[in-house]
């Protein structure tokens, strides 16, 4: 019986796991401890660890886990023929990658070696990109740069989020490692190595990449609303308020960038930029739920031709 560890904490790596879970089962799922998060700072378990609540996963909640004696003995002792490591966010080096029988793995959401590093979809997408894809790998030492298993390209819509692409990943890459289990078994399979003259990264996403800049051209700014949906979303200043945008469209008119030019045939707020101007499809308030720009406008006091931010 094929034996297979699964590494992983975020939510691409906790819809890998359900997508797999439905065919194969896991031996043991190791994941990141509680950390603290939202306003209270109460610590919260991973995607990962609550998916697992309630089903019957051999779960092990690690901080550093180059370090976790007991996981390495373990390892030593009994050692998977498979390792499969997605979104786990902590770095994978020997034992972990020599050990298990048949390799360790990854599902990353790019087409390797385009994209390396902490935020691929969201950085694919905030370059404008219009296809992307997933790649199964084998891990090595250096970051997101091991031999090539298989690989799916995928079309990126004009509306499409960075929670959606990650979810159609996420199903298609489960989808390439359930494929290929049995050739890495056996192995049978064969590997690419990555064209070092192709690569590109996809640095972690900062807070501050989140403020609209309305200067810049209609295509850009929505690109980033949706890279940056759904989080850390991006936002305008208005009032001394922060208003997150979560979908916009582009439309061909013009003003000064931040101005707010009226309503469109259906009430929605259209604000210039740089170059065209958006719709504000849906938006929400600080400290308040997402609202439909339509609504969102009727509750508010300004006057065409009003600059925002």
């Amino acid at each position: 019986m094929t034996r297979i560890w699964f590494a992983g904490s975020g939510v691409f790596a906790a819809a890998c796991l359900s997508r797999i879970s439905e065919d194969i089962s896991i031996d043991l799922v190791i994941t990141g401890v509680p950390a603290a998060a939202g306003r209270g700072l109460r610590p919260q378990p991973t995607e990962v660890d609550l998916w697992c609540e309630g089903k019957k996963c051999d779960v092990r909640r690690t901080e550093r886990l180059m370090s976790d004696a007991p996981l390495i003995d373990r390892l030593s002792d009994c050692p998977p023929d498979i390792f499969l490591v997605v979104d786990f966010g902590q770095k994978i080096l020997p034992p972990f990658l020599d050990l298990p029988h048949s390799g360790c793995f990854n599902i990353h959401p790019s087409l390797l070696p385009r994209y390396r590093g902490a935020s691929p979809v969201q950085r694919a997408i905030l370059s404008g990109e219009r296809r992307s894809g997933v790649t199964l790998f084998r891990l090595v030492e250096a970051m997101d740069a091991g031999p090539i298993l298989s690989q799916e390209s995928i079309d990126i819509s004009d509306g499409t989020t960075a929670g959606e692409f990650a979810a159609i990943c996420a199903e298609k890459g489960s989808e390439l490692f359930l494929k290929g289990v049995k050739s890495i078994i056996d192995g049978s399979c064969v590997y690419r190595e990555q064209n070092s003259e192709s690569v590109s990264y996809a640095p972690k996403i900062q807070k501050s990449e989140s403020l609209i800049d309305w200067r810049n051209r209609s295509g850009a700014i929505h690109d980033r609303v949706r890279a940056f949906n759904p989080a850390p979303g991006a936002y305008f200043m208005f009032q001394g308020k922060r208003i997150k945008l979560w979908r916009t469209k582009c439309i061909p008119a013009s003003g000064r960038p931040g101005e707010f030019l009226g309503l469109d045939e259906k009430g929605f707020p259209l604000v210039a930029t740089g170059e065209g101007a958006l719709v504000l499809s849906s938006v929400q308030p600080e400290g308040k739920r997402v609202l439909e720009g339509s609504d969102w406008i009727r509750g508010i006091r300004i006057q065409k031709g009003a600059v925002l931010g």
